[in-house]
């Protein structure tokens, strides 16, 4: 996955501290720390309304905060003008969302090889990268639309897409909300099996307790702050 020499000593790729936000007067994060490494999975539960989406917004940086420090790759976005936060997202984050945000008309590896392209991977390589992510992850490539795909395979390619520019951090917007039982363990599964075999760190937001306890670390949001979640406990 991609690296940075910037990336602390003990491989944290996310560095949050003392985050704040807040909108029509109301706070949704306060003082909020978070630290993950490479190669670690967190998962952040908690009701509609807590935060969950605003906190992957910060992170991403389509929110600016009021206050604190949110690092990527040892740089801090919240200090980033728009094109320099787009080329460091670019680089550097992958995210996968609850319902794929794929084009249904293109075929799985086009949807793939377009990501590259546009993260400025040479023709050649966005497709050899699309290909080989698809076959990894047990998707057709290029035989039927995006759109002809069952939920499952259609989640599991936005996994590859979010993958395919080597990602030092994977973000997770309720990756299995849309799927049923059985395609919900299947992503799940595979999604935390991602930072072992990709090496980077991964952050999920999830309604789905059974989801959520697959995570190596499962918080939760709640009065504007993440607290550790005690095994068994209800959101």
């Amino acid at each position: 996955m991609g690296q940075t020499e910037e990336i602390k000593a003990d491989g944290r790729v996310l560095d949050i501290s003392n985050l704040r936000y807040e909108v029509a007067d109301r706070v949704l994060l306060d003082g909020l720390d978070l630290q993950v490494a490479a190669g670690e999975s967190v998962a952040v539960v908690g009701p509609s309304g807590s935060g969950k989406s605003t906190l992957l917004g910060c992170i991403l940086g389509l929110h600016r905060p009021h206050q604190g420090r949110v690092a990527v790759a040892g740089s801090d976005v919240t200090k980033m003008r728009q094109r320099a936060l787009e080329r460091h997202r670019s680089q550097y984050v992958g995210m996968v969302f609850q319902f794929g945000e794929l084009l249904p008309e293109l075929t799985p590896l086009e949807n793939v090889a377009l990501a590259a392209l546009l993260g400025g991977i040479p023709s050649g390589e966005a497709y050899r990268r699309a290909e080989k992510l698809l076959r990894d992850l047990g998707v057709p490539c290029d035989s039927v639309p995006t759109g002809d795909l069952s939920g499952g395979e259609r989640q599991r390619a936005a996994v590859a897409r979010a993958l395919v520019n080597q990602p030092t951090l994977l973000l997770a917007d309720e990756p299995t909300g849309a799927l049923d039982s059985a395609s919900r363990d299947i992503v799940s599964e595979l999604l935390f099996d991602v930072p072992q075999r990709w090496g980077c760190a991964l952050v999920v937001v999830t309604h789905d307790v059974a989801v959520a306890e697959r995570a190596d670390r499962c918080l939760e949001l709640t009065g504007a702050s993440l607290t550790q979640r005690t095994a068994g406990a209800r959101s």
